[in-house]
């Protein structure tokens, strides 16, 4: 039985009963104002996700070093970096899989479960006792959890056409505060029997684990946020579109409408002939690779001894840096973001971003000659621009991927998405640290010394990114 919205016959919509992807879209077509809800419930899902993904980096170069697994000091960041790949190894050998059960099974359920995942892999790393446990708890976390690709499936569908950019621009928004705010919680709670020996004893369990008590409390976080997904809405249809509403006459205008809209009667095209998709796709690898090589360095960098180009900070001072960035990223996204992307299109956004980066990567070894205040806000600012300009090009990205397919295939394509930047991602770090090792053992080299020319090599993956981003290779789906 399907209700009909009473619209001009031309345009009529039918809801059936039964169907939440139905109540969902007639939810959509009597809202009114920004929807706030929907916004604030992406976010915290996207947030408790994120969080733990990059909250290591600041306390990993001393985990590893607690480890003695590496010979020489400068070896610790290539092991470092293997922990920082895991996560996403696990995650590229899973990511087709779970967007299919969200294209099956619903959205909803694949969301609850990865939600709960990282509760418990999550808390299990910040219990690690050696080198192969922190590296097997990380990879489960990642083989384990799909939700991202749904999430961006699901926040394409529970918006209005008109907050589509916000909505994506909301995810985002809240994966680059994670990555933000997971290593500013990494920093401040990592060790927390040496920063704060009164509120922590050395024997408490704190003290034993070192790095426990930043995991533990993502780990809550996200516990609360798996519990509160129970009242999620599913946005997935599950009703049979070839299945006349009422009469024949509308069933033949249903028909049309299906065919107009890519519903489930129309056959399924074939995703990697997709070339809209499949552009933006690869062109999201390229900066997912450079974002996570930087992720992984700019932790690596400032926590370094000063004699090997580093800044010396201690991981609270990481924790600040990375706090105002978060704060700032906030801000930028929620406001100045939706507005830019209206006028002037995600790919010129994308362009201009990457263009601006560069030349934000090329002062970061003049910076480390700075000191005192003039360093600290020199590092600040520049931080701040930086993960801006990153999250820019990574929503420009999200909104062209899910324009170019219908809902039906949208978590199989952010499947595919996840896939192909996971294992972009898992280059990232392993490559960073093997990179940033090689770089503090040629200091007195003639060419790019030091940190040079590891900020040289971030800025060829970005110059790649920028050329990638005009005709003929990047082709925007257009709708009609």
């Amino acid at each position: 039985m399907a209700g009909e919205l009473e619209t001009p016959l031309i345009n009529k919509k039918y809801y059936y009963e039964n169907c939440p992807g139905c109540n969902v879209d007639q939810h959509k077509s009597g809202q009114a104002g920004l929807p706030i809800k929907e916004l604030f419930t992406i976010w915290i899902v996207i947030l408790g996700t994120a969080l733990p993904i990059s909250s290591l980096f600041p306390f990993l170069y001393f985990m590893k070093k607690d480890f003695h697994i590496a010979k020489r000091e400068e070896d610790i960041s290539t092991y470092a970096g293997y922990v920082g790949s895991a996560f996403m190894l696990g995650r590229a050998l899973t990511s087709v899989f779970w967007g299919a059960v969200a294209d099956r099974y619903g959205r909803k359920p694949v969301i609850v479960f990865g939600t709960f995942v990282v509760v418990v892999f999550n808390t299990l790393f910040g219990l690690s006792v050696n080198f192969w446990m922190a590296i097997t708890t990380r990879f489960l976390l990642g083989f384990l959890n799909g939700l991202i690709g749904p999430i961006k499936a699901y926040a394409a569908e529970i918006f209005r056409e008109e907050y589509q950019a916000l909505g994506m621009s909301t995810i985002s928004t809240a994966w680059g505060i994670g990555l933000i705010i997971g290593p500013a919680l990494g920093g401040f709670l990592a060790q927390p029997a040496e920063k704060y020996p009164d509120v922590f004893s050395k024997d408490s369990i704190f003290g034993r684990f070192p790095y426990f008590l930043p995991c533990l409390c993502i780990s809550l976080f996200s516990l609360a946020v798996g519990i509160a997904s129970f009242w999620l809405p599913e946005t997935l249809h599950n009703h049979d579109s070839r299945m006349p509403p009422q009469s024949s006459y509308e069933a033949l205008e249903e028909a049309a409408s299906d065919a107009k809209d890519g519903n489930e009667s129309a056959p399924k095209e074939n995703l990697f002939k997709n070339w809209p998709l499949m552009s933006s796709i690869i062109l999201y690898c390229v900066f997912s690779l450079h974002d996570m090589a930087y992720t992984e360095i700019f932790s690596l960098w400032t926590v370094s001894p000063r004699k090997f180009g580093g800044l010396g900070y201690s991981t609270v001072d990481v924790g600040e840096v990375l706090s105002i960035s978060g704060f700032g990223l906030l801000v930028f996204q929620l406001s100045l973001y939706p507005l830019v992307e209206k006028c002037v299109g995600p790919i010129v956004i994308a362009r201009v971003a990457g263009v601006l980066s560069i030349l934000v990567l090329t002062s970061y070894p003049y910076i480390a000659m700075l000191s005192g205040i003039a360093l600290s806000v020199a590092i600040n600012f520049a931080s701040v621009i930086k993960n801006a300009l990153c999250i820019s090009i990574i929503t420009g990205l999200f909104i062209l991927q899910n324009k170019a397919v219908d809902q039906r295939q949208r978590g199989a394509a952010n499947g595919i998405a996840m896939t192909a930047m996971s294992i972009f991602k898992a280059i990232g770090p392993a490559g960073a640290g093997v990179l940033f090792s090689w770089a503090q053992k040629r200091l007195d080299a003639s060419i790019l010394p030091g940190d040079q020319v590891v900020f040289f090599v971030l800025n060829v993956i970005e110059a790649i990114g920028v050329l990638l981003t005009f005709k003929p290779f990047l082709v925007e789906k257009q709708t009609t």
